[in-house]
């Protein structure tokens, strides 16, 4: 397709069509950066309310750095892929501590930055600074894979070169953050994963996908590895108006974040039974229906037994004892959400 003709094509259409967002209001790095990385692997209308949270919590650099991680994670709590808030958190330290809260623009010093990384960086630094630089995210594989009909895997390392050499090709050099805007929205809006409305299509003429009737079957993708089975029991265990909580450490997903004390079994449920530190000092109240958690490569299922104290209990170190009403305090992931929502705990 001519250059001149796409770009037409593209900035009418995304004139006419984008959407109002408050990110695309500024060209402060640090206010782009935000709304990318949490809007990394979330929808806009999921996503929104937590730039809002996070501007009015943090309104700078400088406020997010001197933040604790805790503080953090929760402002986070719900969104999952808690890695990016943590990583979040870390590189507000590092701008602040090393650049001094002089937030990068260029790509060449923000794919330096923990978090960020090909897409991130060249969305910030064209949305901030009009660097020439395109972006290539979910949307733009889509979209570019279907018009042009390429066959290379997509999450393989040749698609990024091939896909990044059609896109320099295209980019408008005057305007790179508006084509990038626009090829995102382009791909969210209208070229979508599900029932795109080809028939409608202002490149519909020049689609290698639609005029070849493969629109389905583009991008093209290898799949995953298929996802492995956990199998978690969960205890909460009411004391005299109190719950008690444990901070989960070392490398898993949930780091740092808190939960209801459990153990894993191997392969399936253990019937209704307790974990050896508990046997003699707690006894279970109700059980509670399967929970089923879904995250990236592992299928998560739960079960959450409430229990009362008895003679003999003693706390275990790690645990925090508070009442049942402050747990809104504490950072939690999302299963624990489901489990608190299924009991009474005020």
């Amino acid at each position: 397709m001519i250059k001149e003709n796409f770009l037409n094509k593209l900035h009418s259409w995304y004139s006419l069509n984008k959407r109002q967002l408050p990110f695309r209001e500024t060209n402060d790095p640090y206010f782009i950066w935000l709304s990318e990385i949490i809007l990394q692997q979330t929808r806009v209308n999921q996503g929104l309310p937590y730039y809002y949270k996070f501007t009015q919590f943090f309104p700078t650099v400088f406020d997010l750095a001197k933040a604790t991680e805790e503080d953090v994670l929760n402002a986070w709590q719900g969104l999952g892929y808690y890695s990016r808030a943590r990583n979040l958190h870390f590189t507000a330290k590092y701008v602040v501590n090393e650049l001094n809260g002089k937030f990068p623009v260029s790509y060449s010093e923000l794919i330096k930055l923990k978090g960020i990384g090909d897409y991130t960086a060249s969305a910030i630094s064209s949305f901030s600074s009009k660097e020439v630089v395109p972006v290539l995210d979910g949307n733009v594989y889509r979209f570019i894979g279907r018009l042009y009909g390429i066959a290379t895997p997509i999450n393989t390392p040749k698609a990024i070169k091939e896909f990044k050499l059609i896109l320099n090709k295209l980019i408008d050099v005057d305007n790179p953050d508006i084509f990038n805007q626009a090829i995102i929205e382009f791909g969210a809006l209208y070229c979508k994963p599900i029932s795109p409305d080809c028939d409608n299509c202002i490149f519909a003429d020049n689609c290698f996908a639609f005029q070849s009737k493969k629109v389905t079957e583009f991008p093209v993708k290898i799949k995953k590895k298929k996802s492995i089975d956990r199998f978690l029991s969960f205890y909460a265990i009411i004391d005299n108006g109190s719950i008690y909580l444990e901070k989960r450490t070392g490398n898993a997903i949930w780091k740092n974040l808190y939960e209801f004390p459990n153990h894993e079994s191997k392969d399936d449920f253990e019937n209704e039974i307790l974990p050896e530190n508990l046997i003699s000092s707690v006894e279970i109240d109700s059980v509670s229906k399967g929970y089923k958690h879904l995250l990236s490569h592992q299928n998560i299922y739960a079960k959450l037994f409430v229990c009362s104290t008895k003679n003999g209990f003693e706390e275990e170190k790690k645990w925090i004892k508070i009442r049942t009403s402050e747990i809104e305090n504490y950072p939690i992931h999302r299963l624990m959400e489901k489990m608190i929502e299924g009991f009474d705990i005020s």
